[in-house]
């Protein structure tokens, strides 16, 4: 999705997949060491509208909240183009008891009021509780530009807003906020309301061990226009304040940007980043000190567009992705425990079907002890974009 930073604004037959496309090093006589998808389903589609950007988790009742950014279709109103920023996006939800079957009629999360909404980030926490994020831009008329406050960031006719938080207690029944996380202390662009730019940023919070919430969110890099680095905030509270804890991954020609954050069961905090002038390449950042300090970001050896982790029950963790070269789709890898064995790890290639390179943004759950699904917005001959999902197994 389109912010500050972001390079390109924009059963029927089981398909086995073999240990040889999960990596040499799985043991075949070990259940549930294999994986193999057993189909791929349409979670929500409308013509009339352009949804993406999901996030989903399965609530402690057993059963799915799925979470995305609906706007109106713009080509069905006669514009030449789909676009990444409409005053219309909303975020809003569907629910499913089984992670197959979806109901129809979205819920409302929220509506902005100053602007479009985007990519609801859901979390959530062992209390119960549902914490969704987001970021948002404001329709601003040419002739209103010369009276913001700057420095400012644009993409077209759009203000960039800044991040928000809202909670749920009652499993997104209703939502309370939006609260406005702090901004962190690099920051020099100002909202479009001439505030100091809220902390923001698309991808997978993470509730630690000790109750500690990590977000990895992006910041513009003083004198750079449009280049961000990103950087790692901490609640301690469920996400009611925030605590600025450390610069995650920075570099001076490439941007870091979508992220999405993990802790390990060895205790180390890694980031998987998403990357802009440095040809689509997937990153990785590891804290081995609960986020006081990272590392040197390394390079994955593969390209992709935004990355999320899932543990599995053995504790290997599923990294899915976007693809966005042809062949089109969603790809993943099987990590070890501690994320260390990324470079050799093989791809896995769930979708190569998607009609163009606006797809993606992978997000995982487990449906239970055996499958998964894999949810993710897609298109078909770059029609209708759509939320959509693959169910894998574990056998």
């Amino acid at each position: 999705m389109a912010f500050p930073g972001y390079a390109g604004y924009f059963w029927p037959g089981m398909i086995f997949i073999s240990s040889l496309f999960c990596g040499g090093k799985l043991n075949a006589d070990e259940p549930g060491k294999k994986i193999r998808k057993l189909k791929d389903i349409v979670i929500y589609e409308d013509a009339r509208y352009y949804s993406a950007f999901p996030s989903v988790v399965r609530r402690p009742g057993g059963d799915f909240i799925l979470a995305f950014r609906r706007a109106p279709n713009r080509q069905a109103l006669g514009e030449k183009d789909y676009s990444h920023t409409d005053p219309n996006s909303y975020l809003v939800l569907v629910r499913s008891r089984d992670g197959v079957t979806w109901t129809r009629e979205p819920e409302l999360i929220y509506a902005h009021a100053f602007g479009g909404s985007q990519d609801p980030c859901l979390l959530q926490l062992r209390d119960k509780t549902l914490l969704c994020t987001s970021y948002g831009w404001a329709l601003v008329r040419p002739e209103s530009l010369p009276y913001l406050k700057k420095p400012y960031s644009r993409a077209g006719d759009f203000i960039f807003l800044g991040g928000y938080i809202l909670r749920s207690e009652n499993g997104g029944k209703t939502w309370k906020g939006p609260y406005y996380p702090p901004t962190i202390p690099s920051e020099t662009v100002l909202s479009a309301l001439g505030d100091p730019l809220p902390a923001y940023n698309r991808g997978a919070l993470f509730e630690t061990r000790t109750g500690k919430i990590l977000w990895v969110v992006a910041g513009s890099d003083p004198g750079v226009p449009g280049k961000t680095s990103v950087h790692l905030i901490v609640s301690g509270d469920k996400g009611m304040s925030w605590q600025y804890f450390a610069p995650v991954a920075s570099d001076d020609k490439a941007s870091f940007n979508e992220a999405s954050v993990y802790e390990t069961p060895g205790g180390d905090i890694v980031a998987f980043l998403r990357t802009a002038d440095m040809d689509d390449q997937a990153c990785i950042a590891r804290s081995k000190d609960g986020g006081r300090t990272f590392g040197p970001y390394q390079k994955m050896g593969f390209q992709r567009h935004p990355l999320n982790a899932l543990q599995l029950p053995d504790r290997r963790v599923l990294l899915t992705y976007g693809y966005r070269h042809p062949p089109y789709g969603i790809r993943a890898r099987i990590l070890n425990p501690e994320c260390t064995d990324f470079e050799s790890a093989s791809e896995i290639i769930l979708r190569d079907d998607g009609g163009s390179a606006d797809l993606g943004y992978s997000w995982p759950v487990m449906i239970d002890k055996r499958h998964i699904l894999v949810t993710y917005y897609f298109n078909r001959n770059n029609g209708t974009r759509h939320i959509a999902g693959t169910i894998l197994e574990l056998y």
